[in-house]
């Protein structure tokens, strides 16, 4: 099986060559090109339009402009890297020999934030910031076109995933509890979903090797956690006693709306971000996989991706 990845060189390409290229011929497809153990060689974007890319059996599309926290990226880049990069890499899938599309949306195309108690593959997009609608004006790309017969396409939209080497929010929170700094928001009992690598890769696997049914499909691990539990399997993997402080929801609240007025860094749209419900169904590919469960439960996933960060 040869298989072509964009982006390659990332967080989830290295995880994918990390599981896949022990039985699989891994070419890859980005911006940079270094030497790296189970590629057989990495190609610039203008090889692709040159034609100097071999014939493979599936390609995976995962180079993207990942979601700026800062707001610092203007709008034009998220749709020249998410939006036109995906229409060039599948047009070209459509007239290779390629059998397999997989394309690397996000949860952030369907919804910013979930209406109800749980996103699937249902809702009708309402994508909030460039982010989200360069992902969805791809998605849209994509199922825009006649797919010839014998190929088949997969839209994935991931919450967010994590593992070794995952650089973000997740560190930033790791950082902070492993100062001993408390969590001042244990009055709110969210509940969030996340994407183990290891049940990412198993899913691509069997995408790849299986006949699975085209469309979209969520991904997420099984079970949703709240931050407070996030926070307590931050503190075991570290050793350490979980600081949970459950202020007055009502003052936290008050300290948000003053702290937009004279910005400060915890103001409404931060404390909305933190405490907010994203419980994300993975349903959907469980039923096109046969399966019961994920291999990984979350909180098995979360802890192993937390002793990662130990050695960063």
């Amino acid at each position: 099986m040869k298989l072509l990845i964009t982006g390659i060189h990332g967080f989830v390409g290295s995880n994918l060559v990390s599981a896949l290229s022990r039985d699989m011929e891994i070419y890859g497809l980005d911006i940079i090109a270094p030497q790296k153990e189970g590629i057989v060689q990495t190609f610039s974007w203008n090889d692709l339009e040159q034609e100097k890319i071999p014939e493979v059996d599936a390609i995976i599309h995962l180079a993207g402009k990942a979601h700026d926290t800062k707001n610092k990226s203007t709008a034009d880049v998220y749709f020249k890297v998410n939006t036109e990069l995906t229409q060039k890499i599948f047009d070209y899938f459509l007239l290779s020999s390629a059998k397999k599309f997989i394309f690397f949306s996000s949860v952030k195309a369907a919804a910013d934030f979930v209406p109800g108690k749980i996103l699937t593959e249902d809702v009708t997009p309402a994508p909030v910031g460039p982010y989200g609608e360069s992902k969805i004006k791809a998605e849209e790309y994509i199922l825009s076109k006649d797919v010839p017969e014998g190929k088949s396409v997969y839209i994935l939209r991931p919450c967010m995933i994590h593992g070794p080497g995952n650089k973000g929010n997740l560190n930033l929170l790791y950082n902070v509890v492993r100062k001993g700094i408390p969590w001042p928001l244990g009055a709110f009992d969210n509940k969030r979903t996340f994407t183990s690598i290891d049940n990412l890769t198993f899913v691509i696997r069997n995408l790849i090797e299986k006949s699975v049914p085209s469309g979209i499909y969520h991904m997420a691990d099984d079970e949703a956690i709240s931050t407070n539990h996030l926070i307590e399997i931050i503190c075991s993997s570290i050793g350490h006693k979980a600081h949970i402080w459950r202020l007055n929801r009502s003052f936290i609240t008050f300290c948000a709306k003053l702290g937009t007025i004279l910005h400060l860094p915890l103001n409404e749209d931060r404390l909305h971000k933190l405490t907010e419900n994203y419980v994300v169904s993975n349903n959907k590919i469980k039923r096109a996989l046969g399966i019961d469960r994920m291999p990984l439960r979350a909180e098995e996933g979360l802890a192993r991706t937390m002793n990662s960060f130990k050695c960063q």
